[in-house]
């Protein structure tokens, strides 16, 4: 479906999945993670470093930097309204985060077949440095993500 629509209505497709899936993102919501854009194939979160995030080197914790970009990931891989999980993700951490630093992943399809994906994410600070390089692998299920009665 989302092959035959025009670059507009895809975006708009993108940004209804992103809104379908927030609304029930449990996790996203409570990091506080905002999106920020959507399209297909690719989106941009951002979350800022709390106080509750840090570990005992005073540093973002990983597992707050992972969840971040894969949430981007998330959201870009679903945007084409067929739910898609991921089979595989690896991180790499390039420089610590800090408690108060603004954390944006951009993510963005490198590759979609019909059943699965690769999407590398770039997680930055506010200064633009890298903290973290993220590939996920997406499978998709073979469901919509919004019912198809939204999207008519």
């Amino acid at each position: 479906m989302a092959d035959t629509l025009s670059p507009e209505q895809a975006k708009q497709l993108a940004e209804r999945c992103a809104e379908t899936m927030y609304a029930n993102d449990q996790v996203s919501q409570s990091l506080g993670m905002v999106i920020e854009s959507v399209g297909p194939g690719e989106s941009t979160v951002v979350m800022p470093v709390r106080d509750d995030m840090v570990n005992g080197y005073d540093t973002c914790h990983g597992g707050m930097i992972f969840s971040l970009a894969d949430s981007a990931f998330a959201f870009a891989c679903n945007s084409q309204d067929e739910v898609a999980v991921a089979a595989h993700c690896s991180i790499d951490f390039i420089r610590p985060a800090y408690r108060g630093n603004v954390l944006t992943a951009r993510a963005k399809v490198a590759y979609q077949g019909r059943r699965s994906g690769v999407y590398h994410i770039e997680v930055v600070n506010q200064d633009g440095k890298q903290v973290a390089l993220f590939q996920g692998n997406s499978a998709r299920l073979g469901q919509p993500v919004i019912s198809r009665e939204r999207t008519e």
